[in-house]
């Protein structure tokens, strides 16, 4: 197993901001997603995939998501991490990307998630690994892919095969849809965030450092289990909804 580099932090894994960050980014998932479910189920009439300010928070979710996936990458390659724990994390991830595609199959038919954000992940994990040694110049990359996955746009590469490039004209039809452009482009920046980082020995104010308080240890409780989260949140608000309705519409 490599060394963990001197400069790194003794816990990098277990860094308290961090967690915090995908703790928040995780609560807002769970609301915004309360909110899909209660129009699924016809108890709200919202056009979330339409109305401008419903994609802008779910944009900013995800961007959260990825930017902090990016700096947790570009912190495991500071640490030395094993091939083995990142092989292992990312069979999981993958895993749970088919597992999503399956049980999309069944609820949404031909709107099934293909390459929805767990996709997007196992294929930005594949791609990112060996950029983490590019330090902080990944955050260039990233603005450069940024700015190119958000101009370009091209009906040649609509079909299925290459819409997940993400340079196509027109979004396909799925539930969940985060190609590798423009996005690669927020997980490339927190890689080269966390190449920063590095380079400041991992600095942070006190504050930040302690995170005491009750609703900050929620959150990084949270933010220790991403993956778990995101499988099991979904099936238990539907489960319930599911119980719950014909009850309130008797």
């Amino acid at each position: 197993m490599p060394a963990v580099r001197p400069d790194a932090p003794r816990s990098l894994q277990r860094l308290p901001v961090v967690d915090l960050v995908r703790g928040l980014a995780i609560v807002q998932m769970i609301a915004y997603h309360f909110v899909y479910d209660l129009t699924y189920f016809g108890w709200l009439h919202i056009e979330m995939t339409r109305e401008p300010g419903w994609i802008g928070w779910r944009n900013a979710i995800v961007s959260q998501f990825l930017l902090i996936s990016g700096v947790g990458l570009g912190l495991g390659d500071a640490a030395g991490r094993s091939g083995t724990r990142f092989w292992r994390r990312w069979g999981q991830i993958a895993a749970a990307a088919a597992l999503v595609s399956l049980a999309s199959a069944w609820l949404f038919g031909p709107r099934l998630i293909w390459f929805g954000i767990l996709h997007f992940v196992a294929v930005a994990l594949l791609l990112g690994r060996p950029l983490a040694s590019l330090g902080p110049l990944n955050a260039l990359v990233g603005v450069a892919l940024l700015a190119l996955g958000l101009t370009v746009h091209t009906e040649h590469f609509d079909p299925a095969w290459v819409s997940w490039i993400g340079l196509a004209a027109h979004k396909p039809a799925t539930e969940d849809y985060v190609p590798l452009l423009p996005w690669f482009g927020v997980f490339a920046i927190g890689i080269g965030l966390a190449g920063l980082w590095q380079q400041r020995g991992f600095a942070l104010p006190p504050s930040w450092q302690r995170l005491d308080s009750a609703p900050s240890r929620a959150l990084r409780a949270l933010g220790r289990w991403p993956l778990t989260v995101y499988l099991l949140h979904q099936p238990i608000m539907m489960g319930a909804l599911y119980l719950v309705r014909p009850a309130l519409m008797s």
